[in-house]
Order: C-alpha cells, then sequence, then structure tokens
C-alpha cells in the first residue's frame, strides 16, 4: 500500500513549511498547490546538494525557493 501524505522534512521545518512561509512573506497569503507540486522535484534536488555544490551554480540555501519560484515573483 502506497502512503500521499510524505512529510518532507529539512532540519526543524518542514519543506510544505517554508515554501508556504516564502509565499506569505511575498504578500500572496497563499500557496498554490499545483505550484508546489509542479516544482518540488526540483527544490528536493536542490535541497538535497551540499552548500558547496549549491555555490558552484551561483546559489545559498535561503536561495533555493526565490530561485524555483523565480519567474512568479519577478519585479
Amino acid at each position: 500500500m502506497t502512503r500521499d501524505n510524505v512529510q518532507l522534512r529539512m532540519g526543524h521545518t518542514s519543506l510544505n513549511r517554508r515554501i508556504d512561509t516564502f509565499f506569505v512573506e511575498r504578500g500572496l497569503g497563499f500557496n498554490p498547490s499545483s505550484l508546489r507540486r509542479s516544482r518540488l522535484r526540483e527544490i528536493i534536488e536542490l535541497e538535497v546538494r551540499t552548500d558547496h555544490e549549491l555555490a558552484d551554480i551561483g546559489l545559498t540555501r535561503d536561495q533555493i525557493l526565490p530561485h524555483v519560484f523565480r519567474d512568479l515573483l519577478a519585479a
């Protein structure tokens, strides 16, 4: 039997909560689940990299979510 309620945690804060907070802090007030679902693979692939690997591609850990959702929040 498969489980649909997989919980991803990075440190003490769940990844889903970090994504929610990211959208709320930018004034959207909600987290569209389809956007989260469609980009979750990219977020996880970046999250599992070391800080050095992220630096090699020009990112810090705090820049992962802005990077993944950059097209939505372009000024």
